[in-house]
């Protein structure tokens, strides 16, 4: 048979050679773009938890996850939040401090979702916002491609759909799925096992996709009202009958014995706001802590749970997850102290109190609404395969503002030049990347803090702190490197110091429009 008859004449080997680039060229385009390596990021925080509150933080609270995360990662012993839930989530989502009320982001500040989303990643979140409930303030407004959970502050774990007690003003939380607003929940719900179930959920969908994910799992726990399941409440039932004095020796015992804290930081003595245990209902007080042991015992079930599906999906290695609280432990007692009321069960609305509210800071003085130790200390746990070392612990000064900045450096881009069409203000927040990987970051300006017109500023291990429960209405000056459970005021030995100090906080104050130290007024619901 002859050529051109029944087959085509075969091609010269330079046409050969020409149609198969063009082929790969061509076919090039209708494959799939390769996978984009970067790490997941999952960042999970609590509510209203203390800082000696979890096992790998000196508590007797079981949470075997969270310290298996600290194993596998780093702690660090001195990072701040800013002492109340709107300023520490308007600083956390935005590298930036709280302008003005602090109650949400201004819309020329962009969040870590929008600045995520743009860096390429998918963006979740699940738990409590607390920063907007309407337009053009929600998480799905603000870069979020999925949310579900509580828009608002405090709400009844079982039903959130339950209206506030009057003493809370009686009102009903917003609760919602994307722009979904949700009002009925099944009989078994509970928020802390919703919220990470979301997560779960939101992480196998992400999971599929070429793209890398940021998710923010915000737990609502263990933030009053007492909320808990019985089993729960069960495993500590009557360990807390010793009170919360001791319980603050035998954390503190712990802390000093896993090198947490310097033993030369003494333990301050019981708060003004304290009382007797001798002369307390001590069977209730009993029932009191025990019901938020149960409820941090069942957030650290289920961060398990969301590490689990890290493990299950194949990704666990290449997601850096990060833990953090969002003030210190709480003192507040909504509705008063009233022990008829049984903590735990859907119909009643209890907290703490201030006694146990105070040792959940243990060794630190103060509590949350309070910029003293107690009130802003967090512990923050990072662990990052192959990056972060495991076991390891810093010492090295960080603040909320600086994890925007870290996501945005483990995400290889830069912060976002503009938004909603305003040129946007450069990060006040620094990346923890230096620290993760052992190294010390260069000191910075001072930081500073202010809630309800209690005031600090820190520079270097010089703190200066305007304590409202000061009855000498002034400054108080700390060495915190010495003595961090500011124990003795150095104000009248270095005037010098209190000048300048106060005068950074300040301008501070001033220019993004926070309180004067004392000062009072109006500030956000909790």
């Amino acid at each position: 048979m002859e050529w051109g008859v029944g087959f085509p004449r075969p091609m010269k080997p330079r046409l050969v050679l020409l149609f198969l680039a063009l082929f790969a060229v061509c076919a090039s385009r209708f494959q799939a773009a390769p996978a984009d390596r970067r790490p997941n990021i999952l960042l999970i925080m609590a509510d209203d938890m203390g800082f000696s509150d979890i096992g790998c933080y000196g508590s007797e609270i079981r949470t075997p996850n969270l310290d298996r995360l600290a194993s596998e990662g780093m702690r660090f012993t001195q990072f701040y939040n800013n002492a109340k839930c709107t300023t520490t989530r308007a600083c956390l989502l935005s590298g930036m401090y709280p302008r003005n009320s602090g109650n949400a982001i201004p819309r020329d500040i962009p969040t870590i979702a929008e600045t995520m989303r743009a860096a390429g990643y998918q963006t979740g979140m699940s738990g409590k916002w607390h920063l907007g409930n309407k337009a053009p303030q929600r998480p799905f407004d603000r870069g979020f491609d999925e949310y579900y959970g509580l828009m608002d502050g405090a709400v009844n774990y079982f039903n959130p759909g339950r209206p506030d007690p009057e003493f809370k003003g009686g009102k009903v939380r917003t609760f919602g799925h994307n722009d979904t607003v949700v009002t009925e929940f099944p009989k078994d719900f509970y928020t802390t096992d919703a919220f990470a179930a979301h997560t779960i959920a939101t992480m196998k969908r992400f999971a599929k996709e070429a793209k890398p994910f940021f998710i923010h799992l915000a737990f609502n726990s263990p933030h009053y009202p007492l909320h808990a399941w019985p089993e729960d409440i069960a495993k500590y039932r009557g360990k807390y009958r010793k009170g919360w004095d001791e319980l603050r020796r035998e954390r503190h015992a712990r802390q000093i014995a896993m090198g947490l804290v310097d033993p030369k930081w003494k333990l301050p003595p019981a708060d003004s706001k304290s009382y007797e245990w001798s002369g307390a209902n001590q069977d209730w007080e009993d029932l009191r802590m025990a019901t938020y042991a149960a409820m941090v015992d069942r957030m650290d079930q289920n961060i398990g749970r969301v590490l689990q599906t890290l493990q299950e999906l194949g990704i666990e290695n290449n997601t850096v997850v990060l833990f953090l609280s969002d003030n210190g432990g709480c003192t507040e007692e909504p509705g008063g102290r009233d022990d008829t009321k049984q903590p735990g069960i859907v119909s009643t609305y209890t907290a703490v109190g201030p006694a146990w509210g105070a040792a959940q800071n243990t060794p630190f003085r103060r509590y949350k609404s309070w910029t003293n130790e107690g009130g802003i200390s967090t512990p923050l746990i990072v662990r990052w395969p192959g990056q972060v070392k495991p076991g390891t612990m810093t010492g090295e000064m960080g603040h909320i503002i600086d994890v925007l900045p870290t996501c945005l450096e483990i995400a290889g881009r830069s912060p976002l030049a503009e938004i909603n069409g305003k040129k946007t203000a450069p990060l006040e927040g620094r990346s923890l990347g230096p620290v993760l990987h052992g190294q010390k970051r260069p000191e910075t300006l001072p930081l500073c803090w202010e809630w309800a017109g209690n005031c600090a500023v820190r520079s270097g291990p010089w703190k200066l702190v305007w304590d409202t429960l000061n009855p000498q209405k002034k400054w108080q000056l700390y060495d915190i490197a010495a003595d961090r459970t500011e124990l003795t005021d150095l104000a009248d030995r270095y005037p010098d110091r209190v000048t300048q100090l106060s005068a950074d906080y300040l301008r501070w104050a001033k220019e993004l429009g926070r309180k004067l130290p004392g000062q009072k007024g109006k500030n956000a619901e909790d």
